[in-house]
């Protein structure tokens, strides 16, 4: 069962996949194209007290993000924050970071950070179509990764 943060985060019309205790959702409003969320899915507070076979997890679902990521939007750094002061569960956020903007079916998306840390407050909105063919793009790369 997912928890709260996930279901924020647009669970299950966000999920990219799913790794034992971890999920990754492409985050709804994102700070740069392609931002994910990986969600634990207990209802867990604090990231040391996950079992250890749940940090072994997790190993390879960030490798395979990154590696999905730099495919799709050829980051030119990464950016994994946990933050978990809003939505409490543990989870963090991926971000792909660019120096020159990003093209996207039909709409630039610019890195309003770069190069300093991500502008959070500053989102990309995707319409329907544009986040379907994303989603889309990320599975099957994710897929393709295994």
């Amino acid at each position: 069962m997912p928890n709260a943060t996930a279901i924020k985060f647009g669970y299950p019309q966000t999920l990219i996949a799913e790794h034992g205790p971890w999920l990754v959702l492409l985050r709804p409003k994102a700070p740069t194209l392609g931002a994910l969320t990986i969600v634990h899915r207990s209802d867990a507070r604090a990231f040391g007290s996950l079992p250890a076979d749940d940090f072994t997890a997790l190993q390879p679902v960030v490798a395979r993000a990154e590696r999905v990521l730099q495919q799709r939007v050829g980051f030119d750094r990464i950016n994994h924050l946990m933050l978990m002061m809003v939505d409490p569960d543990v989870h963090f956020h991926v971000l792909p970071r660019y120096a020159e903007p990003r093209e996207f079916h039909g709409s630039r998306f610019v890195d309003a950070g770069w190069p300093g840390p991500p502008a959070l407050d500053q989102v990309i909105t995707l319409d329907a179509a544009q986040r379907d063919a994303l989603m889309a793009e990320l599975r099957a790369l994710w897929q393709a990764a295994e």
